[in-house]
C-alpha cells in the first residue's frame, strides 16, 4: 500500500466548483482512528425542543392548539413559542423531519372518553393518534397522549400540534409544569440527516 502526502486537493480545471471522486463504486473511504471530518456530512438542524410550563384550559371535545410556550433550544429560531405556537421550516431547509409531541391531558376528575393529539401541516390536520379511555367519574384521572411521525417538509411549511380531550362533564385541561421531571407535554422537531 502506498501513501499520498498532500496539503490540499482541488479540481484540476475548475478549482472550487467541480466534482472530486474518492474511491470507486463499492469501495469504502475510511478516516483513520482519531481523524475528524469538517465541511461535509450533515447536522440535525433545524431542531427545537419546547414544552408547556403551565396548564392550558380547553373546551371539551374541541381540537385546540397545544401551547408549547417554553423553549429549551431552538437552533434556527424556527419555532414561535408565544403567538402562533408553530414550527416553520426555514429557507433552504426542506427535507425529512422527525416530529415527536406529547400532551398530558387532564380530565379534572371527570370520566375521560377520548384523548387525541394531531399534527397540522399548513393549517390542515395530516396525522393523528387517539386513545379511548373509561376512567371512573370523580377519580383523579389523566393521561399522556403522544404522536411520532417522519414527514417530508418544504421551506415555508409550518407544523402545529392540536389536542382534543373528550370528558363526560366539566372542564378539561392540557397539563404543563416548569419542573424538568414533570415536562409531560413536550414538542421535539428535528431535520433528519439524509
Amino acid at each position: 500500500m502506498s501513501k499520498l502526502f498532500v496539503d490540499e486537493i482541488v479540481h484540476q480545471s475548475s478549482q472550487g466548483s467541480g466534482t472530486i471522486t474518492l474511491g470507486a463504486s463499492g469501495e469504502t473511504v475510511a478516516l483513520a482512528a482519531g481523524a475528524t471530518q469538517s465541511g461535509f456530512g450533515g447536522t440535525n438542524t433545524p431542531m427545537v425542543y419546547a414544552y408547556m410550563n403551565a396548564s392550558q384550559t380547553v373546551s371539551d371535545n374541541v381540537h385546540t392548539k397545544i401551547q408549547y410556550n417554553t423553549e429549551v433550544f431552538d437552533t434556527d429560531s424556527a419555532y414561535d413559542n408565544s403567538t402562533n405556537y408553530r414550527f416553520t421550516v426555514p429557507s433552504g431547509q426542506g427535507g425529512k423531519y422527525l416530529i415527536n409531541a406529547s400532551c398530558y391531558m387532564n380530565g379534572n376528575n371527570n370520566d375521560e372518553v377520548m384523548l387525541e393529539v394531531s399534527i397540522y401541516k399548513n393549517g390542515s390536520q395530516v396525522e393523528r393518534d387517539e386513545r379511548y379511555g373509561n376512567y371512573s367519574t370523580g377519580q383523579d384521572s389523566g393521561g399522556v397522549q403522544s404522536i411520532t411521525r417522519i414527514m417530508e417538509l418544504s421551506a415555508g411549511d409550518y407544523i402545529e400540534l392540536y389536542g382534543r380531550l373528550n370528558v363526560n362533564s366539566g372542564t378539561p385541561s392540557f397539563y404543563g409544569a416548569a419542573a424538568a421531571d414533570q415536562r409531560y407535554s413536550v414538542l421535539n422537531i428535528a431535520k433528519m440527516i439524509e
